[in-house]
């Protein structure tokens, strides 16, 4: 039997010495449980942050003043925003409108992920139907799977949080 998407980020996390992070907005900390429930995720989730008001998003995730809170541009700021405050090595966010109806111009079930590591960031928009309840349960787990995907391309960590230092050889 395959491994579920959080199986496989835990896996990683923990042979990679990955410290997993997560910014949300849309799913308000339904995300954060998801990651929180992986397997040892007190070795590899760093934690999470939910902000739902634009100030906080600024103030604290360093969204750029104006900016569409449903937008890629925002799931990116979101992101490389998580990624600073909880130094991560990988961390996804979301943002978007669950329903039922319309919010800022922008239909329900328009998501937007975003993803930050140390090599790049970038974003997934999905158009979801359904229930409030069910955009967040897919919005939740399409995060899950865009974390494990990117956990995939990392390298183990280095050294930089404290750990032993590398061993070192001297040349007789």
């Amino acid at each position: 039997m395959e491994d579920s998407p959080l199986d496989r980020l835990s896996e990683l996390a923990q042979e990679r010495g990955l410290r997993v992070c997560v910014a949300e907005s849309l799913t308000s900390g339904r995300l954060a449980n998801t990651v929180g429930a992986g397997a040892d995720a007190s070795e590899w989730f760093a934690g999470g942050i939910v902000a739902y008001f634009t100030d906080v998003k600024e103030r604290v995730l360093g969204l750029t003043p104006g900016t569409d809170p449903c937008s890629s541009a925002c799931a990116e700021q979101l992101a490389t925003g998580a990624l600073r405050l909880f130094d991560g090595d990988i961390a996804v966010s979301t943002t978007g409108v669950g329903g039922p109806g319309p919010q800022g111009g922008h239909e329900p079930g328009t998501v937007y992920l975003g993803w930050a590591t140390a090599e790049g960031v970038g974003h997934r928009r999905l158009a979801l139907t359904g229930s409030p309840d069910e955009v967040l349960d897919m919005s939740v787990e399409a995060a899950v799977r865009l974390l494990a995907f990117h956990a995939e391309a990392l390298r183990p960590a280095g050294p930089r949080r404290g750990g032993p230092p590398p061993e070192q050889t001297t040349a007789q």
